[in-house]
């Protein structure tokens, strides 16, 4: 079941624009005082031919491992093991993945004074690390400035009413409306200037395929960040961005068009 928030309306005209497909997660504790990184990671799929090459592939990944390993468990992270999850994460390296890093003993303790303020900071790291991904992909060239909807779906954890309408309007301000600064003395102007929509969801995991795909992303970052302690490389088709820094960290893109079904290189024994 997915909660949706729309914003945005329908239009026309004599032109066939691509929509964008967004799957994420997040992982980690938003808790300086114990954790020191919190996550968000997912997908940036290009088109609905895409979306649904990416939902057949990695549903095939899914029906590998519970024939295998004989289980009908939810295969996100926390239930695979690492060995598992290294070899799913790497049948997705043909999709564009991206990858928040928030390090956050750096953050101003004023971030975690309540559970608003909290949420607000991690509805503006989420916004930005998903600007910049995509403002990314506009520069290389890998999709259009004439983007017509943009589809967001996001693991629904305990998330009220108010902060899935705040987020849908951040996310539209970005990439639909344009924002000023604080003082309003500066307009910047948004990413695409034809967009129709932002449609928001906020999904069941067990029910939604590429959310657990991006939950086995953020899982990786995450375990990538506590091992080179708040330090992540470059990957093919990866962006990365840390905040409050917004270091940043990219490599080539690299189109998937092999037909072919992941290996996964899974026995029985």
């Amino acid at each position: 079941m997915c909660v949706a928030g729309r914003g945005g309306g329908h239009g026309c005209g004599l032109f066939i624009y691509m929509d964008l497909y967004i799957y994420s997660d997040e992982s980690g504790t938003f808790d300086a005082r114990n954790n020191d990184y919190f996550i968000f990671g997912g997908l940036i799929i290009l088109g609905k031919q895409q979306k649904d090459d990416a939902i057949r592939k990695y549903a095939h990944v899914e029906d590998v491992i519970r024939t295998v390993k004989k289980t009908n468990k939810e295969l996100k992270a926390c239930h695979l093991s690492n060995e598992l999850k290294g070899k799913v994460y790497r049948s997705l390296k043909g999709l564009f993945r991206f990858g928040v890093i928030i390090h956050q003993k750096d953050l101003h303790p004023e971030v975690f004074h309540n559970k608003r303020h909290k949420q607000r900071y991690l509805d503006f790291a989420y916004k930005i690390g998903l600007k910049k991904a995509i403002k990314h992909l506009l520069d290389i060239g890998v999709i259009p400035n004439d983007i017509h909807v943009i589809h967001v779906y996001c693991d629904e954890h305990h998330t009220c009413t108010d902060g899935i309408y705040e987020l849908k309007e951040a996310l539209l301000n970005e990439f639909k409306n344009g924002t000023f600064n604080s003082n309003y003395e500066c307009f910047y102007e948004p990413i695409f200037q034809h967009l129709n929509e932002v449609e928001l969801y906020f999904c069941d995991s067990k029910l939604t395929y590429l959310i657990r795909a991006a939950d086995i992303i953020a899982n990786h970052f995450y375990h990538l960040a506590l091992e080179g302690e708040g330090s992540v490389s470059s990957e093919r088709n990866a962006f990365i961005i840390h905040l409050p820094s917004y270091e940043i960290a990219f490599s080539e893109y690299i189109r998937e068009n092999s037909p072919q079904r992941p290996a996964l290189g899974l026995s029985s024994a």
